[in-house]
């Protein structure tokens, strides 16, 4: 894992063999941040990354200036990965939530002005996570909600929809509720 831009530009960090998640590729992950960058003002953003994985586009978002990052991890070894990163690069303003992101969005009252999600691919009922996110209220009005996921998937019909855009096999849905 590598982060792409920032502060933090460069620096590398190594999952384990233990791991069972599929990272964001660094070059979708660079595309994504470059069409951010025009539409996102990091200092003033809150964001929440659900199924956080490595950590990360939390770590990416940390290292553009974002003001605030939760992560939401259900597995423990990859809560392990990131709390080590974090303590690695001395970040204060990263909240990492050890839970399921579903039980998450019900229990909590804060709204973020962005929210990323990389669900497993191989989730059941996958079809439905952009609806239960959008329906959760957890993306401020006006916010900003990422989706990645596969090709299989096209998400055009749900409300809010912006665009859709590919980077190799990864595909990001964006809406704005």
């Amino acid at each position: 894992m590598r982060i792409v831009g920032g502060i933090y530009k460069g620096r590398q960090f190594h999952p384990g063999k233990e791991f069972r998640s599929r990272p964001t590729t660094d070059f979708s992950k660079e595309s994504l941040f470059d069409i951010l960058e025009n539409r996102i003002h990091w200092e003033e953003t809150d964001a929440l990354d659900l199924f956080s994985g490595t950590g990360s586009i939390s770590f990416e978002l940390i290292s553009r200036g974002c003001r605030q990052v939760t992560a939401v991890e259900k597995d423990f070894v990859h809560c392990r990965f990131i709390r080590k990163v974090t303590g690695e690069l001395d970040i204060t303003h990263l909240r990492l939530i050890h839970d399921d992101a579903f039980r998450f969005m019900m229990r909590t009252s804060q709204t973020y002005d962005l929210v990323f999600a990389d669900p497993p691919y191989d989730m059941p009922g996958f079809d439905h996570i952009a609806e239960k996110i959008l329906q959760s209220g957890v993306t401020k009005p006006g916010g900003l909600f990422i989706l990645e996921h596969p090709k299989k998937y096209r998400f055009q019909e749900l409300p809010g929809f912006l665009e859709m855009r590919h980077y190799g096999s990864v595909h990001f849905s964006f809406f704005k509720p």
